[in-house]
């Protein structure tokens, strides 16, 4: 695989973990929560200016309509709900941005949504239908080699592929249960190092010591995994060092 010129470096925002300001100076994208697993009116506006300020694309983090659970439960809503849903909060941050004088580039699911979409082909139409609804010209950035990207690629919408530079991989590509051992990655170094081999190889070792190949345009660093701030200026460091700029992809 040919090294990437550029990769986009995204972080997960407007979530509550008081670090967006520290973040939104070293990412070139961010996923800014909707309102439904966490974000308020008030935090998408300051997110969102804050974004604009530092020149980051902004992409709408939608998810199950779960505030109790963050989103990271799954829930089993008939498809037509979740298309509404999902284009109720598209249309929040878009007002949001739009105020702002920016405009809404990008989606991408938070948690147990993300992960429905990467295997179930009638909950990644329900998103796609959402989309196409809204804004049929907004990238949905989502996992390389899922349902979610095959769908999506093949009802005319942009798609790019993710990979987590702070989350361990089963040997199936898939991310490795937040309840395993050593599921999030907190040493800056590791996390580092994982960035810039994804994006020189595209290939990383599994959770179970296997070499899997993760073929991506941007990397994802959570905002509430532990010194998120620290691991996102290391993953940006390497990649800068390696060669390898970092700009968003929309």
């Amino acid at each position: 695989m040919t090294a990437a010129a550029v990769m986009d470096l995204n972080c997960d925002l407007g979530e509550g973990c008081g670090n967006d300001a520290a973040l939104l100076a070293i990412v070139s994208s961010a996923n800014i929560a909707c309102g439904a697993h966490a974000g308020d009116a008030i935090t998408m506006r300051r997110t969102v200016q804050a974004a604009v300020r530092n020149n980051v694309s902004i992409g709408a983090h939608v998810s199950y309509p779960d505030r109790e659970g963050f989103g990271r439960r799954d829930m089993s809503l008939p498809a037509e709900t979740l298309t509404a849903e999902v284009r109720r909060q598209l249309a929040v941050l878009n007002a949001v941005t739009r105020a702002a004088g920016a405009r809404l580039r990008y989606i991408k699911a938070h948690g147990a949504l993300y992960h429905r979409m990467a295997d179930d082909a009638t909950v990644a139409d329900a998103v796609i239908a959402a989309i196409r609804a809204f804004d049929a010209s907004l990238a949905l950035l989502t996992l390389p080699g899922s349902i979610a990207m095959e769908r999506a690629q093949a009802q005319g919408l942009r798609v790019f592929g993710e990979a987590f530079a702070d989350r361990a991989y089963t040997d199936m590509g898939r991310l490795a249960p937040r309840s395993r051992c050593g599921a999030v990655i907190t040493d800056a170094a590791v996390v580092a190092q994982r960035a810039v081999d994804i994006a020189v190889t595209g290939k990383i070792s599994s959770i179970e010591g296997r070499i899997i190949s993760v073929h991506a345009r941007s990397l994802c660093v959570h905002g509430d995994t532990p010194g998120a701030v620290t691991l996102a200026r290391a993953v940006r460091a390497a990649l800068e060092h390696t060669g390898v700029a970092v700009g968003a992809f929309t």
